[in-house]
């Protein structure tokens, strides 16, 4: 066989071959078909049976549904049927009612009309009467007035004058009457707070003065302070402001000057000269400023202190300063910032017994006096210098009344600045806490009495308790039980207007009767 043959039998293997090849693949196709078509048949006959079940069950819930919404229906019209019915009954028994009403009313009406009328008929009646009297009246008055020869404006005035003494009379019974039934009340309650106050706080008190004395460590000191020709004296008066007495007290200087921070300047200052021993006016400028920085950082770290102890916030830097210079600052030998935070306890104390705001009531009293750190820089009362100040630096309207009204510069309008005020007068009045000077302790005593005898009816007066308490003898046939209450209220009245004093005054008014007899 050659190449040829042997090309032409493979062709034909390859023919037969894809002949064979695409028979059996036509087989499988049909086969594959068949299949599909069986499977086919098979689903649709599936489906069939699934979309009838599914049918069957939707008419099943719908007619459930359909069940349950008319059975609903039914019990919701069956409720709202009940309520009108009970509606239509409360209706029904309401008009029942508002007929009864109006029948009622139309009686009601007829009986108002029938008293109208017989009301008319009495008023004219009255009016009848009323015009018969006061005829008779007019003539038996005419008669009284011819029998006692007194005209009626004249009776009138008699009659008014009686009345006007015994309203008086009245009146100060009833005064004394309020009076003694407020005092069992009243007197032991504020008897009770003072005490728990003073009981609760007891504060130091020190008796300073207006003058410092510095001493030396011997009498050869005083060459060196006054130096050549007088120039370490005048430095250290020009730089402190304070005037220097050198006198023959032995191993002493006295320091004389009314502002106490600069006497304070002056004393350290001096005393410092004294222990270095270098004394000339160079020095003693550069001394002075020194110990003015530290005693303005003493005189902050005071005013820190004192609000400190008291539990009072939030003062403005500025007013913790001024408050610290009044532990320079005396009142009656009374130390000033000792004596506010004294007051400031006092108010708190009573603030608290009587539910009020402690921490306000500490405040006010701790800021009382603060204008009696710049009153020698500020024409004014220092209670008025001290409310702009407060106000100046951001307190409360209720604290800058308080320190206003503490010496009735204002009229007190509140409970709190009555508390500041009492406590005040609290921390003044107690024994030791202030000292007065011999002339003008006689002077108060004198106008106390000389007050007293000024009014009609005073036998005798006598001050005592030291001007504490006035005491007045009045005379029995000229002064009533009555008016004792009067006069003794009016003293005490004129005392607050024309007097200045600490504390409070007790007037007592005694009335005395006597009736003598001889046995012969």
């Amino acid at each position: 066989m050659n190449s040829t043959h042997v090309i032409i039998l493979c062709v034909i293997v390859f023919i037969g071959a894809f002949l064979l090849a695409f028979w059996v693949w036509n087989k499988l196709n049909v086969e594959k078909v068949r299949s599909a078509e069986l499977e086919a048949k098979k689903i649709l006959s599936e489906a069939e049976k699934a979309s009838e079940t599914m049918a069957r069950e939707a008419r099943l819930q719908a007619k459930d549904e359909l069940y349950q919404m008319k059975r609903e229906f039914e019990e919701e019209a069956k409720e709202q049927r009940y309520e009108l019915k009970k509606q239509q009954k409360r209706f029904s028994q309401k008009a029942e009612r508002l007929d009864r009403k109006i029948d009622a009313a139309g009686r009601r009406e007829n009986e108002i009309s029938k008293k109208e009328r017989e009301l008319l008929r009495k008023e004219t009646r009255l009016r009848d009467k009323e015009k018969h009297y006061d005829s008779v009246i007019e003539a038996e008055k005419r008669k009284l007035e011819e029998i006692s020869g007194v005209s009626a404006e004249k009776a009138k005035e008699l009659l008014i004058k009686t009345m006007e003494n015994e309203a008086r009379f009245e009146a100060a019974k009833l005064i004394k009457q309020i009076e003694s039934e407020a005092r069992e009340t009243a007197d032991k309650k504020a008897k009770g707070i003072i005490a728990t106050a003073i009981q609760r706080y007891a504060g130091d008190y020190v008796a300073e003065k207006t003058v410092s004395v510095v001493n030396l460590p011997n009498d050869e000191m005083k060459g060196r302070i006054i130096g050549r020709e007088g120039r370490n004296i005048r430095a250290i008066e020009a730089a402190t402001g304070i005037d220097l007495i050198i006198d023959d007290t032995p191993e002493a200087v006295i320091l004389s000057g009314f502002n106490p921070v600069r006497r304070e300047v002056a004393r350290l200052s001096l005393e410092r000269l004294i222990v270095d021993g270098r004394i000339h006016p160079a020095r003693i400028e550069d001394v002075v400023k020194e110990v003015s920085k530290e005693l303005d950082l003493t005189i902050r770290e005071a005013g820190e202190q004192a609000a400190f102890d008291l539990g009072v916030h939030g003062i403005h830097s500025e007013l913790i300063y001024q408050l610290g210079k009044l532990k320079f600052r005396t009142s009656y030998a009374q130390n000033v910032l000792q004596h506010s935070i004294e007051v400031g306890f006092l108010a708190g104390i009573m603030a608290a017994e009587l539910g009020l705001d402690l921490k306000q009531a500490r405040r006010a009293g701790l800021l009382h006096d603060i204008g009696k750190a710049v009153d020698h820089e500020v024409d004014g009362s220092h209670a008025l210098i001290g409310a702009k100040l407060a106000k100046k630096y951001g307190e409360s309207p209720r604290v800058i009344h308080a320190i206003a009204a503490h010496h009735e510069d204002v009229s007190p309008e509140s409970v709190l600045a009555v508390l500041v005020q009492a406590s005040d007068a609290l921390s003044g009045a107690r024994p030791g806490a202030r000292r007065e000077m011999l002339e003008t302790y006689v002077k108060r005593l004198e106008g106390l009495e000389e007050i007293a005898n000024s009014f009609k009816g005073v036998k005798k007066s006598y001050a005592i308790q030291a001007g504490r308490e006035l005491r007045i003898m009045v005379e029995s046939d000229r002064i009533s039980d009555e008016d004792v209450t009067l006069i003794c209220r009016d003293i005490a009245k004129k005392i607050e207007e024309a007097m200045t004093y600490p504390g409070q005054i007790k007037v007592t008014v005694i009335r005395e009767t006597r009736s003598v007899e001889y046995a012969k």
